[in-house]
Parts: structure tokens; C-alpha cells; sequence
């Protein structure tokens, strides 16, 4: 599933297209993806100017011009992609691309989700910190808010292992299981510590060591996993610079020692034992 890095990499892809323009049509090509579509979906957003487009955790937010914001989740294998007016036509639709924008400029953005666990929703802005989907969530990792005395405060009393406190969607907005595993080694933590016992020097590390991953995966175009490709089309790269995740066997970078792997949550986390405590 996209992660932040990889939503945030797809935001910054749709701005210099979407951002000022309008929906001159919305094509909805099926009833519904993890859930139905809104009543009237897309009627409702034809005619629409695009004011911004934020991210919060793993969602997309596109503020609309009548005070409506259209959210997106990319899911398990969803994608934005982006066909400009003046390259010609737009290549054949693809039965997966279940709901496809057109812009006043020609340009065309198209939602694919072979899976369909993607979401999209529609709803007045001044009723979004009230909405289901985004009313729990914690600080977003990226944001001011988020330090190291938040990030202890957020854990105290926690006796959950780090690693599932982590993927708490409460602790702190749009982290997975790529960027924990990566932000843990880098902060020295082993992933079995129970969370309440990061507090203080730890906290802090670990708060450094989530925002340094996420702003470095977001350099990279984020990372590359099955249906994953930034909203250009172009590959994420992150994934070559990986010091955990998904190298079991493999030397650590820092100690030579194997990285090794364990399941947690059903989730595989990938650690090294020497660095990590």
C-alpha cells in the first residue's frame, strides 16, 4: 500500500495541473470502489475549479471552488495518472481506470485501482476535522507539531510494542510498515520495545530519525512496490536506499551483522539486532 512518501510524491504531481483548473468533466465508470460513490458524484464536481490540493496522512484533499473537498486513498494498487491535452489523445482507457478527470486545459487525470480498496468521497470542507476518515488521526509526521516531546507524550503508558504503536494511526498520521521499519533503525530502537519505554533522548531520536525517512523517501520519488508509480508515470527510487526493509540476510550497513526478519501484526518487520535495542 502507498505510504505517506508515496501520497505526498502524488500531491506534488497533480499541483501543477490541477490546482486553478476546471473539472470540465467527470467520467465515474463504475458504482463504487472499497465503498459506493457519493450521490451524484460526478455531477457534482463538473464545472468545479480546483483551488489546492493538500495531503493529510495518506490522503489526498482537493479543495473545490464551492467549498466541497474531493477525497482520495490510492488503497492497495491505486494510481493518479496524468495525460496532457497537448501531447495528443489520450491512450485507450484502461478497464481499471474507474474514474477519469478532464480539465479546462485538456488535460485528463485518471484514477486506475485494479483492487479496489481505493476510496473517494466528497463532502463540505468545514465538516472535515468531524469526518470518520480523518476526525482520530494523529500529528502529521512532517508538521511542527510533531516532535520529540509529542511523540513521548503520545506514547506514555503505550505497552504495545514500538513498532505496532507506530502503525497507530492515533501516534501519528500516515506512517507504514516500510518507513517504521527504516525510521526504528535508524533511531537505534529495536522494534519489540515496548512504546512507553521511548521516552525522553529515545523519543526525540526516533521523532528525527520518522521526519529525516519521510523527507528523504519524498526526494526519491518514494518507493517503487507491484502497482506503485508516481502520478508522471516515472518510478519511485527510495527502495534502493533501504537499510532494513525487505534485506533479510543481507549485511547491516552500520555493523555488518544479518538484518533479520520477524512477523508482527501479520506485518514482517525487518531489524538489526545488533543496532537496535
Amino acid at each position: 500500500m502507498p505510504e505517506l512518501p508515496e501520497v505526498e510524491t502524488v500531491v506534488r504531481g497533480l499541483r501543477p495541473r490541477l490546482e486553478g483548473r476546471l473539472l470540465t468533466r467527470v467520467d465515474q465508470r463504475r458504482a463504487d470502489l472499497r465503498f459506493p460513490f457519493p450521490a451524484d458524484f460526478a455531477k457534482r464536481l463538473t464545472g468545479r475549479r480546483v483551488e489546492r490540493i493538500l495531503r493529510r496522512a495518506k490522503y489526498m484533499l482537493l479543495h473545490l471552488d464551492d467549498g466541497q473537498v474531493l477525497l482520495c486513498h490510492l488503497g492497495m494498487s491505486g494510481r493518479m495518472t496524468i495525460h496532457l491535452g497537448d501531447d495528443g489523445p489520450a491512450p485507450a482507457l484502461d478497464r481499471h481506470d474507474h474514474v477519469v478527470f478532464v480539465t479546462d486545459e485538456g488535460t485528463e487525470v485518471r484514477f486506475n485501482d485494479a483492487r479496489r480498496f481505493g476510496i473517494m468521497d466528497l463532502f463540505d470542507a468545514a465538516a472535515a476535522e468531524s469526518h470518520p476518515l480523518l476526525k482520530a488521526l494523529g500529528p502529521e509526521p512532517l508538521g511542527n507539531d510533531f516532535n520529540g516531546p509529542a511523540l513521548a507524550a503520545a506514547l506514555k503508558g503505550k505497552r504495545s510494542p514500538i513498532k505496532a504503536a507506530l502503525l497507530d494511526q492515533r501516534v501519528v498520521a500516515g506512517l507504514g510498515n516500510i518507513y517504521v521499519c527504516e525510521a526504528l533503525f535508524f533511531a537505534g530502537l529495536s522494534p519489540r520495545r515496548q512504546a512507553f519505554t521511548v521516552q525522553g533522548g529515545r523519543a526525540e531520536r526516533l521523532a528525527t530519525a520518522v521526519r529525516q525517512v519521510l523527507q528523504r523517501a519524498i526526494e526519491a520519488g518514494g518507493s517503487s512496490l507491484r502497482d506503485y508509480v508516481q502520478a508522471d508515470g516515472e518510478l519511485g527510487y527510495f527502495q534502493h536506499e533501504w537499510a532494513v526493509y525487505g534485506r533479510e540476510g543481507e549485511a547491516c550497513t552500520k555493523c555488518q551483522s544479518d538484518i533479520r526478519r520477524m512477523v508482527q501484526s501479520s506485518r514482517s518487520t525487518f531489524y538489526c539486532p545488533r543496532c537496535q535495542r
